[in-house]
C-alpha cells in the first residue's frame, strides 16, 4: 500500500510533460505565423517611410536601403506643397463628415423602424435592403451620373453627401436591425409607461444601448468615404473642389507641375493615411465591440 502511494506522484509528474509538449509546439508554430504575418502587413508602411524621408535620387538606389543616408524632413513640407494640401483636406473633412452623419443617422433610424416597429410590409423593405447589398456599386454609377447631371448636381458635392442622409448604405440598415432586435422589448414597454415615445425612445435609450453599433458604421463610413476616389473623379471637374484622395492622384498628372517625385508622394501619402489610423485606434475598443456583439446578435 505504501510502495503504491508514492508511485502515484511520480507517474503524474512524468506525464504533465507528454501532455503539454502538442500545445506549446502548436503555441509556437502560431506565434511564427502570427509574426510573420505581421511583417507581411509592416513593411510596406517601413518602406513608405524610408521613401518618404529619402531624396528623389536615392529612392531607386541599387540594392535598395532600407534606412537612408539622409533624413529629408522637408518631404513632409515639400509634398504637401505640391497639390495644395491643406485645401484638399479641408475638403475631405467636410466631405467625409457630412457623410459619416447622414450614413449613421439615417441606417440607424431605418434599423429602429424595421426591428422595433411593425408596419405593412416591413419584411420586404428588409428583404429590398439586404437584396441591394448584392449590387455592385458600379451598377448605378452610368444612370446616376445622368440624373445628377440633370438636376444641376454635376461639379457640386452634393451627390457625394445627399445619398448618405437617404439610406445609401443597405450594409448599415442590415446590422443596425441586427443590433436592435438583439434588445429586449421590455425595455420599450418600460419607456412607454413612463410616457416615452418612439423618438424618445430611440433617442435616449437605444442610441446609448448601441453605441458600439453605431461607432463601428462611423468608422466604416469614414474609411469609405475618406479613400473614396471613383464618385469624386466622376462627379468633380474643378480642382479646387476635389477631396484629397484625388489630390494624391495628380502626383502623377500635370496638375503638380512636374514628373512625380516618390520622396514627395509618399511622404504626403503618409499624412493622407494619418486621419484614418488615428480615428481607429482612438474608437479600436468600440469597434471591436461592436464587430464582436454583432456576431452575438439574434438573427431574425
Amino acid at each position: 500500500m505504501t510502495t503504491t502511494e508514492a508511485s502515484l506522484p511520480a507517474v503524474s509528474e512524468v506525464a504533465r510533460p507528454a501532455k503539454k509538449r502538442p500545445r506549446a509546439i502548436g503555441t509556437t508554430a502560431w506565434y511564427v505565423v502570427a509574426l510573420f504575418i505581421c511583417a507581411v502587413m509592416v513593411v510596406p508602411l517601413l518602406w513608405m517611410i524610408t521613401i518618404g524621408l529619402k531624396d528623389k535620387t536615392a529612392v531607386f538606389d541599387i540594392p535598395p536601403r532600407l534606412l537612408p543616408h539622409e533624413f529629408h524632413w522637408s518631404n513632409f513640407i515639400k509634398g504637401p506643397q505640391a497639390i495644395h494640401f491643406p485645401r484638399l483636406f479641408l475638403n475631405s473633412v467636410v466631405i467625409t463628415a457630412l457623410s459619416v452623419l447622414g450614413g449613421v443617422m439615417t441606417a440607424m433610424m431605418a434599423g429602429y423602424a424595421l426591428a422595433r416597429l411593425r408596419f405593412p410590409g416591413r419584411k420586404v423593405w428588409f428583404y429590398l435592403f439586404v437584396g441591394s447589398m448584392l449590387l455592385p456599386g458600379v451598377v448605378g454609377l452610368i444612370p446616376l451620373f445622368q440624373m445628377y447631371k440633370s438636376i444641376g448636381w454635376y461639379d457640386t458635392w452634393l451627390p457625394l453627401i445627399v445619398p448618405a442622409f437617404l439610406g445609401g448604405n443597405p450594409l448599415f440598415i442590415f446590422l443596425a436591425r441586427q443590433y436592435f432586435l438583439a434588445i429586449p422589448y421590455s425595455i420599450d414597454e418600460a419607456a412607454k409607461i413612463d410616457g416615452a415615445g418612439h423618438l424618445r425612445i430611440f433617442v435616449s435609450v437605444m442610441l446609448p444601448l448601441t453605441r458600439p453599433a453605431w461607432l463601428t458604421m462611423a468608422i466604416l463610413a469614414f474609411q469609405a468615404s475618406w479613400n473614396d476616389y471613383l464618385n469624386p473623379l466622376v462627379y468633380l471637374y474643378s480642382s479646387g473642389k476635389w477631396p484629397l484622395s484625388v489630390g494624391m492622384a495628380s502626383f502623377i498628372s500635370p496638375f503638380a507641375g512636374k514628373t512625380p517625385d516618390w520622396s514627395y508622394y509618399m511622404a504626403t501619402n503618409l499624412l493622407y493615411m494619418l486621419p484614418p489610423l488615428i480615428i481607429f485606434f482612438a474608437a479600436q475598443r468600440y469597434f471591436i465591440q461592436g464587430l464582436g456583439a454583432l456576431g452575438s446578435t439574434n438573427q431574425k
